[in-house]
């Protein structure tokens, strides 16, 4: 669904869409500017996924690399505490999901994991499997952090570590969290995890100067979770969730300028969300999530696809879902 061209929006909407292909092909010519590989031929073939992008090396030459050798690491922008915690002048950024489009491909899943390097057994963004009642057929729901904008994390902290920025998103800053677990107990929507032992890190990660924007490093006893990626947006970019996604489940955007992006599809927000019935997750709480959601009419995929080679621990996880208890 485009929105009607006008000189208004057109200039955004080129705006994002360039951002997003931009995103692309600046990991095809200069990936290893922003993560730290080998462009060595690997000779460790552990965690390979055959799924191969083009980098190019020190050397000048584009080489092929599996991006199960890939190393995200954040990019080092400069940014004081007290910009971190006041947010991007001027936007209010919001998210929208299509649970039409979802399948359960959990590349998102994977994105989030590899950008804030955390372990696989540690999901910021779930997928869950939901059901509305015996009679309705069941849908796959991504869930992200609600960056609610009447947030009960941040009212229960004692050391003002969770806080609301400006420009919508909910943060953690680590250095003052002192892991009382007071936010999760608030949060109606379990979005937040424990850092119970000390994160596995690689080196590099670990020297990196932390920062609430890239929640990186992680630190143990103190709670992490979904953060929207503001480094990211600080930089013109869409968060990896959204990049991730083949089938551009994920829109983000700044609703001041009413814009959302996929990365392919560029749409006015105010128009997505009352032409397509869009709503918000338990929003009789009075929570006021920052996230939206497509109801899953004329469903691309059935939901059996999304089970289709997942491994036996995931699809235990399921199992449930439609049976009584």
């Amino acid at each position: 669904m485009e929105p009607n061209d006008n000189n208004e929006l057109n200039p955004r909407r080129d705006f994002l869409k360039s951002t997003a292909l931009g995103i692309a092909a600046t990991a095809a010519v200069a990936a290893c500017g922003s993560a730290s590989c080998s462009c060595k031929k690997p000779t460790d073939t552990s965690g390979e996924t055959g799924e191969k992008v083009t980098l190019l090396s020190p050397d000048g030459e584009l080489v092929q690399v599996d991006t199960g050798h890939l190393k995200y690491v954040p990019k080092n922008v400069v940014v004081s505490k007290e910009e971190a915690r006041q947010g991007i002048p001027g936007r209010k950024f919001v998210m929208v999901i299509d649970l039409a489009r979802c399948k359960n491909a959990r590349k998102c899943v994977t994105a989030c994991q590899k950008m804030h390097h955390l372990p696989e057994e540690k999901e910021w963004l779930q997928v869950r499997l939901m059901q509305d009642s015996e009679d309705a057929a069941p849908y796959w729901f991504p869930k992200t952090c609600f960056h609610c904008d009447n947030p009960p994390c941040v009212k229960v902290c004692p050391v003002d570590a969770t806080f609301k920025r400006q420009d919508g998103l909910v943060l953690i800053d680590t250095d003052r969290c002192i892991g009382c677990k007071f936010c999760m107990a608030a949060c109606p929507y379990s979005t937040r995890v424990f850092n119970w032992s000390e994160p596995e890190l690689p080196e590099e990660i670990m020297c990196l100067p932390y920062s609430p924007e890239t929640s990186v490093p992680s630190k143990v006893g103190t709670v992490e979770k979904c953060d929207f990626c503001p480094d990211m947006a600080r930089a013109g970019e869409l968060p990896d969730c959204v990049k991730a996604c083949p089938n551009g489940v994920f829109y983000f955007g700044d609703q001041n300028e009413d814009v959302v992006t996929n990365g392919d599809e560029t749409v006015k927000f105010s128009d997505i969300i009352r032409d397509r019935g869009g709503y918000r997750f338990a929003e009789e709480l009075g929570t006021e999530p920052r996230v939206w959601y497509l109801p899953p009419r004329d469903r691309l995929f059935p939901v059996e696809r999304g089970l289709e080679n997942l491994p036996d621990e995931l699809k235990e996880r399921y199992k449930n879902v439609g049976k009584e208890g």
